[in-house]
C-alpha cells in the first residue's frame, strides 16, 4: 500500500543528488580577475596571446593564482585569477596586461577587463555547474553611460538624403552637373535655368526631410540649395536615441544577460545596467562594437589611383584598408546601410566552402541594390564594417551581373568565428548613430553588505524556526517534513544556478514565501494524516488516504498561485519579474518536495512494517464524540 517502486526511488535520489550538485557552486566565493577579451571582429585570443600575457606578467615580477585560456563557443578569453585579498594585485595586472597587448591605447586590440571569477572547483565546471548572479542590490554590476553622437546621425541622414535626391532626378529624367554637401545643406548645380526649375518643381513636392530654395545664377551655374529643417532634425535625434535603445536591447538579449537596465538619460545619453554581470568584458565588448554596415562603390579610376599613389585622397572619396592592409578609395555616397538589412546569419560559400555572412534586405534595399549592380557591372562594390567608428573593407568584389532577390552574400577570407561575430552584430540591429563609452564603474550593493547578510539570515532563522515548531508538533513526520524543506530550497537554487538567472532582494523574498507554501502543503498532509487516523483508519490506510486526499487540496491552492506568480511574469518588469521567476519555480518545487520526496521518506520508514500500530505524528486529538461512539 505504501510502496514505491524501485525506479521512483532511483529517480528522486536522482534529482535531489543532481540539485545538491548544482547548489554547490554558490558555496565557494569568488576571487578578483583580469579578464582579456577581443576589442575588434578581426582580433583573436589566441595561445600567443595567453604567452604574451604571462610573459608580461612575469616581467612585471606578478605571480598571480592562475593563467586559464577559456575556449568558447563563439570567443576565447584569457583569464588571471588572484587570491580575494588581492585587490591591488588586480589592479596593476590589469595596467601591465594592458600595455603589453594594446601599444597604441586610442586602438585598442584587446579588452583588459576587471573582473570576479568564481572560485569553483574544475570538476564541477566540468559539469558546467556555475553558481547564480547576483543582482544589483546584492552584488552589484556594470554600470555604463553611452554618448550618442547626434551629429553623426544627422550627417548620415544628410548623406542618404543626397542618395535619395541623385536618384529620385535620374527617374524624373532631369540632369545636373553634381550635387555636393556643404554642412548640413546640400546643393545641386545645373546648367541651365530651365533644368533648374523643372528639378525645384519636382524636388518641391517631393516628400523629404529638406527644404529646397533656388539660388540666384550666373552663366552655367544654377543652384538648388536644400537645408534640413530644424523638425527633421529633432525627428532624426529622437529616431537615433530609440533605435540604439532598441539595437542595445538586442545585444544584451544576445549576450543573455539578466534584467538589464536600458534607459535613455537626457537628450543624448543611455544608461545601461547590467546586474549580476560576471563576464564583463564580453558585456563592454558588444556595447562598444558600434558595427554598422555600409555598401559603396569603389572608385579603381586613374585618376584615383594616382591619388592614392601620392597619399592623397580625390574629393568625393574616402581610404579604407581592407582585412589584409591593403587602401582602398570608396565613393562616399552610400548605396545600402545597415538599416536596409533584414537578417544576417553566418553560412558557407557553396563552391568554395569558405565562411560567408549572408544578408537578406529589405523592399527598399533590394530594389536599390538590384539597380546598382545593373547599372555598375564590371566595376568593384566595398561592403564596409564600421566598429567603434573605423571602417574596414569586409570584401570588395567586383560585380558580374545584375543582382536582384534581396539576398547577398559577403565572402573575404573570414573564418567560422569572424562571419559568426559579423552577422550577430549586423542582426541585432544597426546603431542609428555611433556611441561612445563615457562612463563606466563598478555599483556597489545598494543595501549594503550588512543588508544582505540580515536578508539571508532572515531567511535562515525563519527556516530555522518553522523546521522546529514542525518538529515539536508533528515529531518523526515534522522531521520529515523539515528534511523535504531542505530539499527544497536547494532543488530551488539549483534549478536557478541551472538557468543562470540574477537573484535580487525580491527574489530572497520570494524564497521565503515559497518555504512558507512548502510547510503549508506539509501541514495539510499530517493533518489529513491525523483526520483519517481520528475516524478509525489504520496507520498505513491513513498514511495512503492522507497523501491522496491532501494532493488535490495542494494542487489547486498552487495552481492558483502559479498563475498569480506567471501573471507577474508576463507583465510585470525588472525585480517584479526576478520575484516571479523565484516564486513559480517555487512553487513547482514545492509540489515535488512536499509530496514526493517526503511520501518516499514516510514509505521507506514505515511501508514494510505489515503490523504498523502507531504513527509518530504528534497528539490525535479525539473529539468526546468520537470517545463516546468508541466506548458504546
Amino acid at each position: 500500500m505504501n510502496r514505491y517502486p524501485i525506479w521512483k526511488y532511483v529517480l528522486i535520489a536522482v534529482i535531489l543528488i543532481v540539485g545538491l550538485v548544482y547548489t554547490l557552486p554558490n558555496f565557494y566565493g569568488e576571487s578578483p580577475a583580469v579578464q582579456v577579451s577581443p576589442g575588434k571582429a578581426t582580433a583573436k585570443v589566441t595561445e600567443n596571446t595567453l604567452k604574451t600575457v604571462e610573459d608580461a606578467l612575469k616581467a612585471a615580477q606578478i605571480s598571480p593564482n592562475g593563467v586559464f585560456f577559456e575556449q568558447g563557443a563563439q570567443q576565447n578569453s584569457i583569464r588571471v585569477r588572484f587570491a580575494p585579498t588581492e585587490g591591488e594585485l588586480q589592479l596593476r595586472s590589469k595596467e601591465v596586461i594592458d600595455k603589453a597587448l594594446n601599444p597604441d591605447p586610442k586602438d585598442p586590440t584587446y579588452i583588459v577587463a576587471l573582473n570576479l571569477v568564481p572560485n569553483t572547483p574544475q570538476w564541477l565546471l566540468s559539469i558546467n555547474a556555475l553558481p547564480m548572479y547576483l543582482g544589483l542590490d546584492l552584488r552589484g554590476g556594470v554600470h555604463f553611460l553611452l554618448a550618442v553622437d547626434m551629429e553623426a546621425a544627422v550627417s548620415k541622414r544628410i548623406e542618404a538624403a543626397v542618395g535619395d535626391v541623385r536618384t529620385f532626378l535620374r527617374e524624373k529624367k532631369i540632369r545636373h552637373a553634381g550635387i555636393t554637401r556643404s554642412g548640413n545643406n546640400i546643393e545641386i548645380l545645373f546648367r541651365s535655368e530651365a533644368e533648374q526649375r523643372a528639378a525645384f518643381d519636382v524636388l518641391r513636392d517631393h516628400a523629404s526631410d529638406m527644404q529646397y530654395e533656388e539660388l540666384p545664377g550666373s552663366g552655367n551655374r544654377y543652384i538648388i540649395r536644400g537645408t534640413m529643417s530644424q523638425k527633421a532634425m529633432s525627428d532624426v535625434q529622437e529616431y537615433a536615441l530609440k533605435q540604439n535603445v532598441a539595437t542595445l536591447h538586442n545585444r544584451i538579449n544576445e549576450l543573455g544577460v539578466a534584467e538589464p537596465v536600458i534607459a535613455q538619460q537626457g537628450a543624448d545619453r543611455i544608461v545601461v545596467q547590467l546586474p549580476g554581470v560576471q563576464d564583463t568584458a564580453k558585456a563592454k565588448d558588444i556595447l562598444g562594437r558600434t558595427a554598422t554596415l555600409e555598401v559603396r562603390m569603389v572608385d579603381d579610376s586613374p585618376e584615383a589611383m594616382n591619388f592614392l599613389a601620392q597619399g592623397t585622397v580625390p574629393f568625393g572619396t574616402e581610404k579604407y584598408k581592407d582585412r589584409e592592409g591593403r587602401e582602398i578609395l570608396v565613393k562616399r555616397e552610400v548605396i545600402l546601410t545597415g538599416e536596409n538589412l533584414n537578417d544576417a546569419q553566418p553560412g558557407f560559400d557553396s563552391q568554395t566552402q569558405e565562411p560567408t555572412v549572408n544578408l537578406t534586405l529589405d523592399n527598399k534595399g533590394a530594389r536599390k541594390f538590384k539597380d546598382v549592380t545593373r547599372e555598375n557591372v564590371g566595376k568593384r562594390m566595398a561592403i564596409i564594417l564600421f566598429e567603434k567608428g573605423k571602417g574596414e573593407v569586409v570584401t570588395a568584389p567586383v560585380i558580374r551581373q545584375e543582382i536582384g532577390g534581396g539576398r547577398v552574400q559577403i565572402s573575404g577570407r573570414m573564418t567560422t568565428v569572424e562571419a559568426t561575430d559579423t552577422a550577430l552584430l549586423l542582426r541585432a540591429g544597426s546603431l542609428a548613430a555611433p556611441m561612445e563609452i563615457i562612463e563606466e564603474r563598478l555599483v556597489g550593493p545598494s543595501l549594503g553588505e550588512e543588508n544582505i547578510k540580515a536578508g539571508f539570515k532572515s531567511t535562515l532563522w525563519g527556516f530555522i524556526a518553522v523546521s522546529v515548531f514542525m518538529i515539536i508538533y508533528y515529531h518523526l513526520f515534522g522531521v520529515i517534513s523539515a528534511i523535504a524543506l531542505t530539499c527544497n530550497l536547494f532543488l530551488l537554487v539549483a534549478i536557478l544556478s541551472m538557468l543562470q538567472a540574477t537573484l535580487t532582494l525580491p527574489g530572497i523574498a520570494a524564497m521565503a514565501l515559497t518555504l512558507g507554501m512548502a510547510v503549508d502543503a506539509n501541514v495539510l498532509i499530517n493533518e489529513r494524516i491525523r483526520e483519517e487516523l481520528r475516524v478509525g483508519r489504520t496507520p498505513q490506510q491513513a498514511i495512503s488516504e492522507g497523501y491522496g486526499m491532501a494532493f488535490n487540496t495542494i494542487l489547486d491552492s498552487n495552481i492558483t498561485s502559479l498563475i498569480a506568480g506567471v501573471a507577474l511574469l508576463i507583465f510585470g518588469s525588472g525585480p517584479v519579474r526576478g520575484f516571479a521567476v523565484v516564486h513559480c519555480l517555487g512553487i513547482l518545487t514545492s509540489i515535488f518536495t512536499a509530496v514526493m520526496v517526503s511520501r518516499a521518506i514516510v514509505n521507506l520508514y514505515y511501508g514494510r512494517r505489515k503490523k504498523l500500530t502507531k504513527l509518530s505524528i504528534g497528539q490525535v486529538w479525539i473529539p468526546d464524540a468520537e470517545k463516546t461512539k468508541k466506548g458504546a
